[in-house]
């Protein structure tokens, strides 16, 4: 089965959260990255039926705030590490704890932080893959959201030739709900270079050649336990539509 279908659950907190599904097999999920959505990271151009052609169950949650998940403006929605406790919440809910069999986890920018995030608070995954992401992005998140932050608030003003120009073009593409967005963005945490030793699964750290918008692919590599490098075409934004990133997902989690 390769057609993409759709449940839903409830996080702890009562927000709802889509979760798109697609294959049967081996559970992998994958985490979308900032203002997108599970079509457009996985399901557009072809990442999440490679996968389920290689014999895996994917799952692609909408994370809170983003695609068909609601938005709640309610501040009290939106706790520190609030993405990583509805990953949780998404891992009780469909079985894959230990004890159910094993799962896989795979994530872009924002859901590469998240996936590193929850697997520091505890999380297992039998392998996981961190697309997007260098090491600086996890250690300095106040410099990437202060970019967001400044785009969300000159949204209107921005034009063609600003800095913010293509994250505000991006957000209207997906109109994006900026008070639930900017209420989000505030609730990531720094993880800490040290507390990446507890990383131990066999991780893959994959980059477009030509980006370097989270820090160094290489430098994480060096810092994780057990990591190897993978790099695809092009730039933090169009190395998503590239081929080549559900192929190396296949080769690295079907092995």
């Amino acid at each position: 089965m390769t057609q993409d279908t759709t449940q839903t659950f409830a996080a702890r907190d009562g927000t709802r959260l889509v979760v798109h599904l697609m294959g049967e097999g081996a559970p992998v999920i994958l985490l979308h990255g900032v203002f997108s959505n599970a079509y457009t990271n996985w399901i557009k151009f072809g990442h999440a039926a490679k996968l389920a052609k290689a014999g895996f169950q994917v799952l692609m949650p909408d994370l809170r705030a983003h695609g068909d998940s609601e938005a709640p403006h309610d501040p009290s929605c939106y706790h520190a590490d609030v993405l990583m406790t509805d990953l949780e919440d998404m891992i009780g809910q469909f079985g894959l704890t230990e004890s159910n069999g094993e799962y896989d986890l795979a994530g872009f920018s924002l859901g590469a932080r998240t996936a590193l995030r929850a697997v520091v608070g505890g999380i297992a995954p039998r392998r996981l893959a961190i697309i997007g992401m260098g090491l600086e992005g996890l250690s300095d998140w106040n410099r990437r959201a202060e970019f967001f932050f400044d785009a969300i608030d000159r949204f209107d003003n921005v034009r063609m030739g600003d800095r913010a120009f293509m994250a505000v073009s991006f957000m209207k593409t997906m109109k994006i709900d900026r008070v639930a967005a900017r209420l989000l963005l505030g609730t990531m945490t720094d993880i800490a270079p040290a507390a990446l030793e507890a990383v131990t699964m066999p991780t893959l750290v994959m980059c477009g050649d030509k980006d370097d918008d989270n820090g160094s692919p290489d430098a994480l590599v060096r810092a994780l336990p057990d990591a190897r490098r993978a790099t695809i075409p092009g730039t933090h934004m169009s190395s998503v539509a590239e081929g080549a990133l559900g192929d190396a997902l296949v080769r690295f989690l079907a092995t």
